[in-house]
């Protein structure tokens, strides 16, 4: 069995600030770090980190040419990645003195993917392979096609929720891995137990893992149904807590971990990537997380 995930790989321009910026408002910000991110290459970085080899597909500018060494230092397999002419993904965040950001996405090369480019990569998985897939890339109706045609599994993040999901067979999913808006935004619903069961009547085949951020999370498939809190630590920046948590987790599914463990496993993984600053940078190795304390 191989893992790919085929996601976005964004440089991140990541500004600390007092408060979030309001309509119509101008501020300074006291400090400005530009990073590796995006979705999908902090998902990448979760599963290396938590022990599964990972090969990721994706796309980068002229200017991105540090996400090839960056996944190499990290173990992840770069059979699949390409440059293309133009600017990569990039991302504006605002991270606030509790911890809390918000985020603006400029697609980039992101956007660039062909049916062709989709095709290649797919030549070289089958059945029984998993994908992992963001919504921050083109082409995501046509990987989820093809993917379940080769009889992978599929995993979805469905994430920044937009127009473009409804394009996508969301029947042919395996997993999926949303929060709490992302929940509401796809069944309508406002509560998380009204969100799984709305999940759970549309896609009763498939895995759902619902993140609720400090409340925790809820797992939900068939007659399995667990909760999960956060554990408590002093947030410094919450920009990738869920990528962290979702690669954590999915590490724990390819190892066939109980479920009970493996929410565990993921929670102490993501309490542990708020604890520092950026993106991929504040992922944990699976030996930070194996002696995280949650007393």
């Amino acid at each position: 069995m191989k893992v790919l995930n085929f996601g976005s790989l964004n440089l991140d321009y990541s500004y600390q600030v007092d408060h979030i910026v309001r309509e119509g408002e101008t501020i300074s910000s006291r400090n400005l770090k530009i990073n590796l991110g995006g979705k999908g290459f902090n998902q990448s970085v979760a599963l290396a980190r938590a022990g599964v080899p990972v090969y990721h597909a994706g796309l980068v500018g002229e200017e991105g040419l540090d996400f090839y060494d960056a996944c190499q230092d990290c173990g992840i397999k770069t059979d699949y990645m390409r440059t293309v002419t133009g600017r990569c993904g990039h991302t504006i965040i605002q991270v606030d003195n509790e911890g809390q950001n918000s985020i603006v996405l400029y697609g980039g090369a992101n956007q660039k993917n062909t049916k062709e480019f989709v095709d290649e990569v797919l030549s070289n998985f089958s059945t029984g392979d998993i994908i992992l897939l963001q919504n921050e890339i083109n082409e995501l109706p046509y990987i989820i096609d093809q993917a379940f045609a080769k009889g992978m599994t599929i995993v979805l993040n469905p994430s920044p929720m937009d127009d473009r999901i409804n394009e996508c067979d969301l029947g042919k999913v395996s997993i999926f891995v949303l929060n709490e808006n992302e929940g509401t935004q796809l069944t309508g619903k406002t509560t998380p137990a009204t969100i799984v069961a709305a999940m759970e009547a549309s896609f009763s085949n498939a895995k759902i893992l619902l993140t609720l951020g400090k409340d925790g999370a809820i797992y939900h498939h068939g007659d399995e149904e667990l909760y999960q809190g956060a554990f408590e630590v002093d947030t410094v920046d919450t920009t990738a807590a869920g990528d962290t948590f979702t690669g954590y987790f999915i590490s724990g599914l390819i190892k066939k971990m109980p479920t009970r463990v493996n929410l565990i496993l993921a929670s102490k993984a993501a309490a542990l990537a708020v604890t520092k600053p950026g993106a991929a940078q504040s992922i944990p190795f699976m030996s930070e997380v194996e002696i995280f304390s949650i007393e």
